[in-house]
């Protein structure tokens, strides 16, 4: 065993030193003069010097194209190996240059991304696709932008009042072109409701200055971003100053009283006005409606949810149901909406009474012609969405039909318990 080894490690060990040393070095000369080919997909391209007032359609902030190249580069086979796209960049001197040009790309125009990586000696050829750079005008304008209905579901316990402000806009900078576009078609934005959770609600309604039922919540600072990949590759920031006081605001989920007589009202179609009228049209006796001095109005106790104590006060005594008369060779049951007596009136009233409230300081920052608005809004979004409940939260429904020429009103699924007696 000795002696196998003194023959394979001792014996003549210089010439085999020399000759490991030679093998490496043939090796290494070999291996840095092999040459390859290769494609490389979605190298970035990066304009500089661009005349002043002018831009490249597709360039993002940063001088990039939004298009991307795909390269054929020859040279070290070592190097090409190890290349990822990551590790090139293509960059085009734009100076001196006419409004159009075709691009000429060689190893020049190739700068490395990874200070690792030497590719001024590595590559010697490059071949790319056709490639034409248009310069056009720079210009900067103000795009609109529309705050859409949220989607998901309101914490439990809340309701989705209203998001205001509903148009905010955003200054961008970009081709002629492209801006002209966006300033013709309005960005949108979309909150997810679900994204806002009960906990923060419940501690905003603590901190509340107010009483109100009313909770505001403050969009963060990364929700007032916009997506337009033809200008930026990242979420561009917006600019508008009503950003600051962007909200979504959330109704605390409460059954409030009506305490008031609600009367009927009839709407006889002009069509029909020969066969059903007022003169010959009157109320069934029913546990629902009762005759007050000629006024029909409904015994029943209802409560109003998601609107405001003050709403509700507004409001109150001036609820009516209307229904639309029609024969019965036309609908079996007859179609009934809740409206508001004169709600110009009311909506003055309302907005007026929580303009001069100060207790509300989110409120009270705002200028007086936006704090207006914005009232306005919440008492119109109230309206809109008002309907009527029974004390168990479940939704009160009417049947309501026409019997020869008298209008009968039942409830549907629930027993009628008198709240005005006569």
């Amino acid at each position: 065993m000795k002696t196998l080894f003194y023959k394979i490690f001792v014996e003549a060990w210089s010439r085999k030193l020399i000759s490991i040393i030679l093998a490496i070095i043939i090796w290494l000369i070999v291996n840095h003069t092999l040459t390859s080919t290769r494609n490389i997909s979605n190298v970035p391209v990066r304009i500089i010097h661009l005349p002043q007032g002018k831009t490249v359609e597709g360039m993002q902030p940063n001088g990039r194209l939004a298009k991307k190249l795909t390269l054929t580069v020859v040279g070290n086979k070592a190097l090409i190996d190890e290349l990822m796209p990551s590790d090139l960049e293509v960059v085009i001197d734009a100076s001196n240059k006419p409004d159009e040009w075709f691009v000429t790309i060689d190893k020049k125009n190739l700068v490395s991304l990874n200070p690792e990586i030497d590719i001024s000696n590595g590559i010697s050829r490059v071949y790319h696709p056709n490639l034409v750079i248009r310069l056009t005008r720079l210009i900067t304008e103000q795009i609109p932008i529309v705050i859409t209905q949220p989607i998901g579901e309101a914490p439990r316990g809340y309701q989705f009042l209203d998001v205001w402000p509903y148009h905010l806009s955003l200054t961008v900078s970009g081709p002629e072109e492209v801006v002209k576009r966006l300033k013709l078609k309005e960005q949108r934005i979309t909150f997810n409701l679900s994204d806002v959770s009960k906990s923060q609600l419940d501690d905003l309604a603590l901190k509340s200055e107010s009483n109100s039922e009313v909770i505001s919540y403050f969009v963060p600072e990364q929700w007032k971003q916009i997506n337009i990949p033809i200008l930026s590759d990242s979420p561009i920031e917006i600019d508008d100053p009503q950003a600051k006081v962007l909200r979504i605001d959330f109704v605390r989920c409460n059954l409030l009283p009506i305490n008031a007589p609600i009367q009927f009202s009839l709407f006889f179609p002009t069509e029909n006005l020969q066969q059903l009228n007022p003169e010959n049209t009157t109320f069934a006796p029913s546990n629902l409606v009762e005759l007050v001095k000629g006024a029909p109005i409904i015994t029943y106790p209802l409560y109003a949810n998601g609107v405001d104590s003050l709403f509700l006060e507004t409001m109150r005594e001036m609820i009516e149901i209307v229904v639309i008369v029609a024969p019965k060779t036309e609908r079996k049951l007859l179609e009934w909406s809740v409206q508001f007596v004169n709600p110009r009136l009311l909506e003055d009233k309302y907005v007026a009474t929580l303009m001069s409230d100060v207790s509300d300081r989110d409120i009270r920052l705002m200028q007086p012609a936006l704090r207006e608005e914005y009232l306005r809004n919440r008492f119109r979004s109230y309206m809109n969405r008002f309907q009527l409940f029974r004390i168990d939260d479940s939704k009160f429904e009417l049947a309501i039909s026409l019997s020869g020429n008298q209008i009968k009103v039942e409830e549907s699924g629930a027993i009628s318990t008198p709240l005005f007696s006569r």
